[in-house]
């Protein structure tokens, strides 16, 4: 008996199910990440009590709106709620990729991998067809339902998972974190007051099981998910994961972000029935069984739709990897750090201070750092060499406008990385406001007095 050949990759479809229930999870939890922010006050400590920002390097132009920051966070968290429900949900998808994307960049001490996670996902769903299915668009206009959608489509979602994990489980291939344990040894005996567990944490023997571990489940996870066999333990190890994180570690809603991007990975049918529930309980009825309807693009958007993902995942490949075009150690320079699924790999505590020389009279002062910047910024730009140069040209402007002439700014910092004893970072004898910024390397910064080996 003869077997029917199957259809070539992207000629094949699915059932829109897994994107519906993403759409759903994704944006209601953005949403209350909107909300959380909101309440405790963070739009205003963060984005308009800080006399300066930090702003990315050719983004100078991306920095708080004034008071009107809270109508940006307000149009964050209406686009969102709009995805959930797939409401007008092409404009909300790209309204919600905006709006995020701009509060993210509007200040460099903020950043956090899962921002920049919500903001590629976010991207994606502008392009991919998560309304064909349990969407207010869908109900009002049927023409827009569908039963098939290409299998491509939610593929995507699970190859930007995949990469996120794969490649935070190459960063830990390092001597600090399987060798030394750090900075887990560090930061876990700190936490000895959990009850039942806690007394666990002091020994050093429980850092290197939580580093072994963590670098063997982020770069298996993905495949055990993929697998039928081996998905619900694999998801179970998820949700244990990611819970544990959220409990040990203050890192807002990443963990919920990732337990919930992870469903995409179980079959169509798994999401169809859990549509089914929240249907039933929602008191929506029975939806009546439909002849199939799949999404077909025409030939041109088809082509340019699918250009257009691998472009994007070509970037997202090669993006995590420019640290190999800067000669000196990672977590030192931090030159390429950022934007890399570098997750939660260093204790990094600095000092700095930074000195004002009038050029004509020589006369010196010295700056103090909590005058301009909040505690986070002081924090973080502390042991980043790019946010110091920032902050020194800033210096110089404000000087400046002082009266003071010609002025020259220089840094005396000092640096301990993953309980290291401190020492040097920045160059002293260097006048950091005649230094530009750029991605070249920055000779300023000191050499690291130790060797890290590994990816």
């Amino acid at each position: 008996m003869a077997v029917e050949p199957q259809p070539r990759y992207f000629q094949r479809y699915i059932s829109p199910a897994p994107l519906a229930v993403f759409r759903i999870a994704f944006g209601l939890l953005i949403l209350a990440s909107v909300v959380r922010f909101w309440a405790k006050g963070w739009i205003a400590e963060l984005y308009l009590q800080p006399k300066f920002f930090f702003p990315y390097y050719g983004l100078e132009f991306i920095k708080p709106l004034g008071p009107y920051t809270y109508g940006l966070f307000a149009v964050c968290g209406v686009c969102a709620l709009l995805v959930a429900l797939g409401w007008h949900y092409r404009p909300a998808a790209a309204g919600l990729f905006l709006s995020f994307t701009y509060i993210e960049l509007m200040d460099k001490s903020t950043y956090l991998n899962h921002y920049y996670f919500v903001s590629l996902v976010a991207l994606l769903l502008v392009f991919l067809p998560a309304e064909a299915d349990f969407s207010l668009d869908a109900a009002r206009r049927p023409a827009r339902r569908h039963t098939q959608v290409p299998r491509w489509a939610v593929d995507a979602l699970r190859l930007l998972v995949g990469i996120v994990y794969v490649y935070a489980g190459l960063a830990k291939l390092n001597s600090d974190w399987l060798l030394a344990a750090a900075p887990l040894r560090i930061w876990l005996p700190a936490k000895n007051d959990l009850p039942m567990v806690g007394f666990l944490f002091n020994y050093p023997a429980t850092a290197y099981v939580f580093s072994w571990f963590g670098a063997f489940y982020d770069l298996t996870v993905p495949f055990f998910l993929l697998n039928r066999l081996t998905r619900p333990y694999a998801y179970a190890a998820v949700v244990g994961f990611h819970v544990l994180t959220a409990i040990l570690f203050p890192i807002g809603m990443f963990p919920y972000v990732m337990i919930v991007a992870a469903l995409v990975f179980f079959p169509a049918d798994f999401h169809e029935r859990l549509l089914a529930r929240v249907r039933r309980w929602l008191r929506l009825g029975v939806e009546e069984p439909r002849p199939a309807a799949p999404l077909v693009y025409r030939p041109r958007v088809r082509l340019a739709l699918l250009i257009g993902f691998a472009l994007f995942f070509v970037v997202q490949l090669l993006a995590p990897l420019r640290y190999w075009l800067y000669p000196r150690e990672l977590f030192w320079t931090e030159e390429g750090y950022r934007f890399s699924w570098r997750v939660m790999l260093m204790e990094k505590l600095g000092q700095v201070q930074f000195k004002v020389v009038d050029g004509a009279t020589g006369r010196a002062r010295l700056v103090n750092n909590a005058e301009h910047l909040s505690v986070l910024q002081e924090k973080m730009m502390a042991t980043q060499a790019d946010m110091m140069l920032q902050f020194a040209h800033y210096l110089h402007d404000y000087y400046t406008r002082q009266g003071v002439r010609n002025p020259q700014v220089y840094a005396d910092a000092y640096v301990s990385l993953n309980g290291r004893l401190g020492q040097a970072y920045i160059d002293p004898t260097v006048d950091l406001a005649r230094q530009t910024e750029g991605f070249a390397p920055k000779p300023w910064i000191l050499p690291f007095n130790d060797e890290i080996t590994g990816l």
